[in-house]
């Protein structure tokens, strides 16, 4: 990248530019002004021709617009806030040199100056910039492994949590999920229910049909229960086996027995043929349903508990149906 040089001397722009293109600085740029500075640099609107420079050599005293001016006009611009600005004065006044540096300077230079002493300055302002540069990038990189990393052990977490089979949660997920609704319901004191459901006869499902088609029942049966839930917080879990739970946050037992008879519904829906089941033709589920307002800690084993007893129930007396803890859970 370039190097500019900013003065309204046409002699010291020259001298400038002779030391540096002896230091073997070959992309040397110069500007009799801060305007003519701005339109190099493509301030205030980038153009095609505007350069990105390395470095800048900026005057102090200019006419129309001084050089603290115009050095804290460029480092006001993202793209040049870790360029370094080298002041170029006359004097060392300690208030003019303060101005400069709040301005956004790096360093000084004062004239008149002896060509090894402006080597010297230029070549630490570019080491600085330089350094500045590759360290920005290593953060970026830094950055952008941190992100696949994150993004990795997230998609990991997921997996962790995911049924193989199905792709709905799985047990522990379901540990997890209950245990962060529980308290969230416990704080907001409203209501939780759990549902609890089996396919009915799957063991004579798998017999007849083999596992093969059994694992397409059982994914089948996840997507139906996924598809009837229309709340984006009410989930479906495998719980084990062919037996699934679904946990609704905020919603009362008359609520829960409404979407558990949706979900009965729904893979009723699916009709699967279930030749070898006494229940019915077609693949049925019995399910069970418990409700609880949390007013402790927990979560209560209570509550799943009520529902395995209520969809105990439902299979014994007779499946494909659902039944409901009453009165229900308090904990």
């Amino acid at each position: 990248m370039a190097i500019l040089i900013v003065d309204d001397s046409a002699e010291m722009r020259r001298i400038i530019r002779g030391v540096l293109e002896r230091a073997g600085h070959t992309d040397v740029i110069t500007a009799a002004s801060a305007a003519e500075a701005f339109k190099v640099l493509g301030i205030p609107r980038v153009t095609k021709s505007a350069r990105h420079v390395e470095l800048i050599l900026m005057d102090v005293l200019m006419p129309d617009l001084d050089g603290i001016s115009a050095c804290g006009r460029i480092k006001g611009e993202e793209r040049f806030q870790d360029t370094p600005v080298l002041m170029v004065t006359a004097t060392a006044e300690e208030a003019s040199l303060r101005d400069a540096f709040a301005a956004g300077a790096s360093d000084y230079l004062q004239k008149p100056f002896k060509p090894l002493v402006l080597q010297a300055r230029v070549e630490h302002a570019l080491r600085l910039a330089r350094e500045t540069e590759r360290r920005k990038q290593r953060e970026e990189e830094l950055l952008a492994m941190r992100e696949e990393l994150e993004s990795a052990n997230e998609a990991l977490r997921r997996l962790a949590d995911q049924d193989g089979l199905t792709g709905i949660g799985n047990r522990r997920s379901f540990e997890h999920s209950l245990d962060r609704e529980w308290r969230r319901a416990r704080r907001s004191k409203r209501p939780l229910s759990l549902i609890m459901a089996d396919i009915d006869h799957f063991k004579y499902y798998n017999d007849t049909y083999g596992h093969p088609a059994g694992d397409e029942c059982l994914k089948s049966v996840a997507a139906a229960f996924e598809q009837s839930l229309r709340r984006g917080g009410d989930r479906a879990f495998r719980y084990g086996g062919e037996e699934f739970a679904i946990l609704l946050a905020d919603t009362d037992l008359e609520g829960a027995v409404s979407v558990a008879e949706g979900l009965r519904s729904a893979v009723a829906a699916l009709g699967m043929r279930h030749e070898a089941s006494p229940v019915a033709p077609t693949v049925t589920v019995s399910v069970g349903v418990a409700a609880v307002y949390p007013a402790r800690g927990g979560p209560d084993q209570a509550l799943v508990d009520a529902a395995d007893q209520a969809l105990y129930r439902a299979k014994e007396e007779g499946r494909d149906a659902l039944r409901y803890a009453a009165p229900a859970v308090a904990a």
